[in-house]
């Protein structure tokens, strides 16, 4: 026999989210995200940790050799960390492979004289402490852009609006997109939603995500999702490759990175780390290679946007005011005070 009152029960704050367009979990769709790319395409691929030239050239020829797509490659290190010669290097060989660069902007919390990542709470996490940080920030977007690089990833959402607005006033390309990294990974379809407006072109969201939260998330926006197929050991471990063709359909449009667990850390990479860091990029094809194999033994493999694509299509923005913001209104101190 029924329950009556369970029938009739509400469920938390579900008229109140409804209001702003954000549907109750359990009436979630069960087909298909209806984003693409704009393009057509569902997915693309993306190799991370990419430290410097070398690493890139050996990506780029195991890609070769086992027949792997590649549509971006991204950096975690930082500009910071690479000359120019490097960066125009890795520029040079990404536009010859029609790969997109990604590279990593500037100061973050654990560089940085702050204590509260090293906390058992993790402090602001890999935000950019103080303006000094932002302004390092936009230093190395500055730098990078002059060089020829065209994606830049960002731990911050002052310095995505930031970024943002420098874009929009013309100081960036206009074909720059920001590329919000999983250390500060939104994890809600309304994070979600204001990462895009500060102007995210894509945003790495955990993969300890379900895909039920995917598609509560594909409900309000259409921003490109970054989603590590297997994450490395400090974002969680987490292996989802069996997932991979519902990812995609819940996801879409999605960038699949193909991380590596049980990997040891090489952030910021020197030539001390040169081994594992080539052994590691190798590895990481690999890993792709695995799971593309999968989505075609699925049957599933259809939908890839064309290599060469990048751009995310249109995406919903907070209003840009490219006039300077008004600063704090001066304190008249007379010489008795």
């Amino acid at each position: 026999m029924s329950d009556p009152a369970a029938s009739s029960a509400r469920r938390p704050a579900d008229a109140a989210l409804a209001a702003l367009g954000y549907a109750p979990a359990a009436d979630l769709p069960s087909e298909t995200s209806p984003h693409t790319f704009p393009d057509g395409g569902r997915w693309r691929t993306e190799i991370p940790s990419v430290e410097g030239p070398e690493a890139l050239h050996t990506v780029l020829a195991e890609a070769a050799r086992l027949s792997v797509p590649i549509h971006r490659i991204s950096q975690g290190s930082g500009i910071w960390m690479l000359t120019d010669a490097e960066i125009s290097e890795m520029v040079d060989a990404c536009a010859a492979a029609g790969v997109e660069l990604c590279l990593f902007t500037g100061p973050r919390g654990t560089w940085d004289i702050g204590a509260g990542t090293r906390t058992s709470s993790g402090g602001a996490g890999l935000r950019a402490r103080g303006q000094r940080a932002v302004a390092g920030c936009v230093e190395d977007a500055l730098r990078a852009s002059r060089l020829g690089v065209r994606c830049l990833l960002v731990a911050d959402e002052g310095v995505l609006w930031a970024l943002h607005r420098l874009r929009a006033n013309g100081v960036l390309p206009a074909d720059t997109t920001f590329k919000v990294s999983a250390l500060i990974g939104p994890v809600n379809p309304v994070s979600v939603s204001v990462h895009e407006r500060l102007g995210a072109d894509s945003v790495n969201v955990p993969s300890d995500l379900t895909l039920e939260h995917l598609a509560e998330i594909r409900r309000v926006s259409r921003v490109p999702l970054d989603f590590y197929l297997e994450a490395p050991d400090d974002l969680g471990g987490y292996v989802r490759m069996h997932e991979i063709a519902e990812l995609i359909g819940r996801g879409a449009p999605i960038y699949l990175k193909f991380g590596l667990s049980k990997a040891p850390a090489i952030y910021p990479y020197g030539a001390h780390l040169r081994d594992v860091t080539l052994a590691s990029a190798r590895e990481r094809v690999r890993r792709g290679r695995l799971a593309l194999d999968l989505l075609a033994r699925l049957g599933a493999d259809g939908g890839s946007s064309p290599l060469g694509a990048r751009l995310p299509g249109p995406l919903h923005r907070f209003p840009t005011d490219n006039a300077a913001e008004p600063g704090p209104t001066p304190v008249n101190r007379s010489l008795t005070d």
